[in-house]
């Protein structure tokens, strides 16, 4: 699941993941995130998603990592917008609109700027990424994000030995284990999807939920 195989599958356009418009949970949950009012929404592996396009009409200022130029380009493209383009150490970064989309691996984020960063919006990020991949990703968020970030997380749920991944399944406990010595953790919903997903039937998987969770600010200690 590295950046080979996502690029790969950007130029087949197995792009099954994407959506036509912005996903439910997040205009739904987004203001329980509490993000400060126009500050900066990191998107990592944000692909073309128009999740971006909406958290940018709702005033904020969007970065997203990526690492496929294909998607990248076609994000633009679709949204009708020419972007300027800088480099930035391994980055390639394309930004109009109030969007700014660095092309490269999400483990060099230490290169970019993440000044004014005051979300984490993950839809997809947690939850494409293998077991071993997965804790070093959210070290490295845990690194990189400014003091005072709060976020949304949203991840899927099912019996993993039952089908393989992309999507893995990531539910509350890893959730709490990956960001709950950076974040306070508030689970907001634990929905039932199965019957919208015939993949999942097909395989033969018998439950599938998918949460949302709220990354606050976590209390210092001592303090309540």
């Amino acid at each position: 699941m590295d950046v080979e195989f996502w690029m790969g599958r950007w130029e087949r356009g197995e792009t099954g993941w994407h959506k036509p418009g912005a996903n439910p949970y997040l205009t739904r949950y987004w203001a329980d995130a509490r993000v400060q009012p126009g500050g900066r929404v990191f998107v990592p592996l944000c692909g073309k998603t128009l999740d971006m396009a909406w958290l940018a009409a709702q005033g904020h200022a969007v970065l997203g990592v990526e690492c496929s130029p294909l998607a990248v380009s076609a994000f633009f493209a679709d949204a009708g917008l020419t972007p300027t383009t800088r480099d930035v150490g391994p980055f390639r970064v394309s930004e109009a609109g109030g969007i700014a989309i660095a092309c490269g691996d999400v483990f060099d984020l230490e290169h970019l700027d993440m000044t004014g960063v005051a979300g984490l919006y993950d839809r997809a990020s947690l939850i494409a990424l293998p077991e071993d991949m997965r804790a070093r990703y959210a070290e490295t968020l845990c690194a990189t994000l400014p003091a005072g970030t709060r976020g949304l997380t949203i991840t899927i749920e099912y019996d993993q030995a039952l089908r393989a991944g992309p999507p893995f399944s990531v539910g509350a406990p890893e959730v709490h284990a990956r960001f709950g010595t950076r974040f306070a953790i508030t689970q907001l919903c634990d929905d039932d999807i199965l019957a919208e997903n015939p993949g999942f039937v097909a395989a033969g998987v018998p439950w599938l939920r998918e949460h949302a969770f709220a990354l606050g600010i976590k209390p210092r200690a001592g303090i309540s």
